[in-house]
């Protein structure tokens, strides 16, 4: 018959009964021991050193004394630093960080745990800040690349061929000279055309009206454009007197009503949309509301994520809110800078 050895039980350590280590104490317990050893020390002086006070001090006791509290000073302050150097490190190490030089890191050990929790917590948001300004540069990239073959496709589409059109018309009247007359009035309305067309890709890159007529009217102008194309009312409710803006906030407030008017148009599936822009409390708001759908699920997220890009620009807040069925509500708020 087969025996077995019983081993005695042993009790496993207490997670409490560890053996301390100054490594793994929080920042407020080495601060506690430091101030805690300065005492003692101090009542240990006093009470075992031939150091007496009288009920009223004289000058020489108030010299000691003065002595003795600018040397427990001058320690405290001494151990404190080498205590609180770890936060020192991490703060010259935030100041240093440089957006066009990334991968540094902290990498600090020995600080204690509230040190380590600030050191990983930088470390993570330096990655989330590298990896959206990788994605943002991405999509701008992208953004850049869709634009200018849009353009050349358009280019060449539609202005390429009026010109080809031209040059061939004028090739072939240059051999009739009975029907130039004709002719040269058909290549007249080509170039004509050929020209509204180069226009309306210029206004696509850069709106004329929002340089020549100002933000206010170029609003106006966007906004009866969208409902005639659409067959859709818009209403319109725009304060005349605004603070002076700068070309890029008027820009991108421009920019976010173009395409909040175009998603909802496309998207909304709704009867009415409403423009608003007002001064209030030290801020341009502007807002465009629909009484469509609401979000979900069918608007292209990239747009609302180049809205939310546009105001990071300019430091202005974006704020979106809908629900199903009641529509949606896009609502700019821009700072008015001296």
């Amino acid at each position: 018959m087969a025996t077995h050895e019983v081993q005695p039980l042993r009790a496993a350590p207490a997670r409490g009964l560890r053996r301390w280590r100054w490594s793994n104490a929080s920042l407020l317990a080495r601060v506690f021991l430091v101030n805690a050893v300065i005492w003692v020390v101090a009542i240990a002086v006093i009470a075992w050193t031939p150091v007496t006070v009288h009920r009223v001090a004289t000058p020489q006791e108030l010299l000691v004394l003065a002595v003795g509290l600018v040397l427990m000073l001058a320690v405290d302050l001494v151990l404190l630093r080498r205590v609180l150097a770890p936060l020192r490190r991490l703060v010259t190490l935030m100041g240093a960080v440089k957006p066009d030089q990334p991968g540094r890191r902290a990498d600090f050990t020995g600080g204690g745990p509230e040190v380590d929790a600030l050191a990983e917590a930088l470390n993570s948001m330096l990655d989330r800040l590298e990896d959206e300004r990788r994605e943002s540069g991405r999509r701008a990239l992208l953004a850049q690349e869709s634009e200018r073959a849009r353009i050349a496709r358009e280019l060449h589409d539609e202005v390429g061929q009026t010109l080809t059109a031209v040059a061939l018309r004028a090739e072939r009247a240059a051999g009739h000279p009975d029907t130039q007359s004709v002719a040269l009035s058909e290549i007249s309305e080509s170039v004509l055309h050929s020209l509204e067309d180069v226009h309306r890709i210029g206004r696509r890159l850069r709106p004329e009206a929002l340089e020549d007529l100002g933000l206010v009217n170029a609003l106006i102008a966007l906004s009866s454009r969208v409902g005639s194309q659409a067959d859709l009312p818009v209403d319109r409710d725009l304060d005349g007197h605004l603070p002076p803006l700068s070309p890029e906030a008027e820009l991108v407030i421009y920019r976010v009503a173009q395409e909040a008017l175009t998603n909802a148009l496309r998207h909304a599936e709704a009867t009415r949309l409403c423009l608003a822009l007002h001064q209030t409390e030290g801020r341009v708001v502007l807002t465009v509301s629909d009484n469509g759908r609401g979000l979900d699920g069918r608007r292209p997220e990239r747009g609302l994520r180049g809205m939310r890009e546009r105001a990071m620009l300019i430091e202005a807040e974006l704020e979106v809110s809908s629900a199903p069925g009641q529509g949606t509500e896009i609502r700019l708020s821009v700072p008015v800078r001296p």
